[in-house]
């Protein structure tokens, strides 16, 4: 029997992760060029919370939201003449989507062109973080003309952002300085970047590790250190960063987002070359916990609070 409806995670109004409830909801079949999926896990994203507090608009008419960008699970139909973003696809296909909307979700149908096929290697939670922070990281080393031999200061390391730029960049011959508390610095060891603690003193410590100077900076925290820092070590140009839009503007320096045409163009572009290298072993996805998908507002709760340790995920 068809699935008709489905389990979704909406905010009826905007606010913190309290306001989260799970509805039923009827679920749209699939047509031409689109995908339905079960979904196995829904990435829990930085960008979720933003969503549900209004970050990005406030605008009445917008409600309810359906927070979540991406999935992994099963697919379930297939519309007519519709092949995956990877090519083919079946009924039973283990897939994972980005970038969708409402992915907090027990079923979701989704177009295809945004649907690849899941690395048989890679669990379920780990595929459905796989994409946002990894589009992200290459968006950023691709702002700051990243390349073989550059030295990069890269501010919140061990997040789920920094340690896919970590990966990313040390994998293609790039020397990583990474900050993160002294808890979290063997994570930053573990793929090959050089950790430092943040916090007072912060500026000479780097120059004690690169006494040659940093070739870049890329800001994944957003706090007044790392700017200040990046700035008194690196050219404008070859500065980025994905949280302190404000001070960005003021400075001088790029800073960039999923929601800007030309960054969602090109993260869209790098998607299947993410999969394949974590098909590879090549990419890791760390995961912190998973949840229930009627615990989305607990698991929002402790990612604003800005430590998970690792990605979460909502399992339905």
């Amino acid at each position: 029997m068809t699935n008709t409806t489905a389990r979704q995670v909406i905010a009826p109004r905007y606010g913190g992760p309290e306001v989260l409830e799970t509805v039923e909801v009827p679920l749209t079949q699939a047509g031409p060029g689109q995908v339905t999926i079960e979904v196995r896990a829904a990435g829990v994203n930085p960008a979720d919370y933003k969503q549900v507090a209004g970050g990005y608009s406030k605008d009445p008419a917008d409600l309810p939201l359906r927070p979540g960008y991406e999935v992994a699970g099963v697919v379930t139909a297939l519309g007519a003449d519709t092949e995956l973003a990877s090519g083919g696809g079946a009924v039973g296909d283990e897939v994972l989507a980005f970038r969708v909307q409402g992915g907090y979700a027990s079923m979701l149908t989704v177009p295809a062109k945004d649907v690849f096929a899941k690395p048989a290697g890679l669990g379920f939670p780990e595929a459905a973080n796989l994409l946002l922070a990894g589009s992200t990281a290459e968006d950023m080393l691709r702002v700051v003309a990243a390349r073989e031999g550059d030295v990069l200061l890269v501010h919140g390391a061990s997040g789920a952002v920094g340690l896919m730029v970590v990966q990313l960049a040390v994998a293609r011959g790039m020397r990583v300085i990474g900050t993160a508390s002294e808890r979290r610095a063997d994570e930053v060891r573990r793929f090959g970047g050089e950790p430092v603690t943040y916090g007072d003193g912060l500026e000479d410590r780097v120059r004690a590790l690169a006494p040659d100077g940093i070739d870049a900076a890329l800001d994944c925290v957003g706090t007044d250190e790392a700017v200040d820092v990046s700035l008194a070590l690196a050219a404008r140009e070859r500065i980025v960063t994905i949280a302190a839009h404000a001070r960005a503007q003021r400075e001088g320096f790029r800073a960039v987002g999923g929601r800007d045409p030309e960054s969602a163009a090109f993260r869209d572009s790098v998607r299947g070359d993410l999969i394949a290298r974590a098909a590879r072993g090549e990419l890791v996805v760390p995961m912190a916990r998973t949840y229930p998908l009627e615990q989305a507002s607990e698991a929002l709760a402790l990612l604003a609070e800005g430590h998970p340790g690792g990605k979460l995920a909502l399992l339905p």
